[in-house]
């Protein structure tokens, strides 16, 4: 089938700060609030909180895109998909030592903290240091899925 021919989602990412993404896309898979969603074309109206997590994008050219969310909202109207993040990432922006080292501290708080906020505030930290690498992972794997290895 003629990628041109498949229905397709337009799809606008931004966050405080920029628009990350504009364009054409087959698909799209993020961290809702009751867990995660794909959205496909034709997908009913919805409108969630996003969670902190991965995006995943499958472009009309083909192309899988990945980002890094720390929150924010997603809505889904007439196959237009609009994303308005607290934080954005693309996948070339993660910097994997930083993830690694705020990985290893929030575990740390974790077992040595006996202050509820203060573990409150690493689970979170935990969560978006695993989504960040999560988000490495699977831009890595792609990379070996296209080249044959």
């Amino acid at each position: 089938m003629n990628p041109e021919s498949r229905l397709h989602l337009e799809v606008k990412i931004a966050d405080v700060g920029q628009e990350v993404y504009a364009g054409r896309c087959f698909s799209l898979v993020a961290p809702a609030a009751l867990g995660q969603v794909c959205i496909l074309p034709r997908h009913a109206p919805f409108l969630t909180k996003l969670l902190p997590g991965e995006i995943r994008l499958e472009t009309v050219e083909s192309e899988n895109l990945f980002y890094y969310v720390s929150g924010g909202y997603l809505e889904v109207k007439d196959s237009a998909v609009t994303v308005l993040a607290d934080r954005m990432l693309r996948s070339a922006e993660i910097d994997q030592e930083a993830a690694l080292t705020a990985k290893a501290r929030a575990e740390e708080l974790l077992r040595a903290s006996l202050v509820e906020s203060e573990r409150d505030a690493a689970r979170l930290d935990l969560i978006k240091a695993i989504a960040q690498l999560q988000v490495l992972q699977h831009v890595d794997m792609d990379r070996l899925r296209k080249h044959g290895r």
